[in-house]
């Protein structure tokens, strides 16, 4: 009878132990995809933090101002398309003279780069031309 009865506690010991490794994969594997959403959806909700824009700017032979730039995507899992981007134009002094917007129609994945090239009229007396992200559709 006591054999009959430790078998059972043995067998019953081992199909619980083999269970609960089960079910904390299934729990890892969950915790998991649910980062993995949080994470995306805070990049949806601030692409302007994750999206970085730099460049340079020169004249050309008619006077207009070559802005060139490249925006990185700094996300870890969303792609970012159409990013708008606000240029302004400073004087010596630092005094703003014009803001303007200028819209990339590219698709940037995360990790990667997007370079980018822009005209303007830029107002008489600007010494320095500051760019950043606004917003981008996902």
């Amino acid at each position: 009878m006591k054999k009959i009865i430790s078998v059972i506690f043995c067998g019953t010991l081992i199909f619980y132990s083999c269970n609960s490794s089960e079910d904390k994969e299934n729990k890892n594997q969950e915790k998991y995809e649910n980062s993995k959403l949080s994470l995306e959806e805070i990049e949806k909700k601030s692409p302007a933090d994750f999206l970085t824009v730099t460049g340079t700017e020169k004249k050309n032979i008619i006077g207009q101002t070559v802005v060139k730039g490249k925006i990185y995507n700094n996300a870890k899992i969303v792609t970012f398309k159409d990013v708008d981007i606000k240029l302004l134009f400073y004087s010596k002094t630092g005094a703003l003279l014009q803001e303007d917007q200028e819209k990339i129609y590219e698709t940037i994945t995360p990790g990667s780069s997007v370079s980018f090239k822009s005209k303007y009229f830029s107002p008489k007396g600007t010494d320095s031309i500051a760019m950043k992200v606004i917003k981008a559709k996902y």
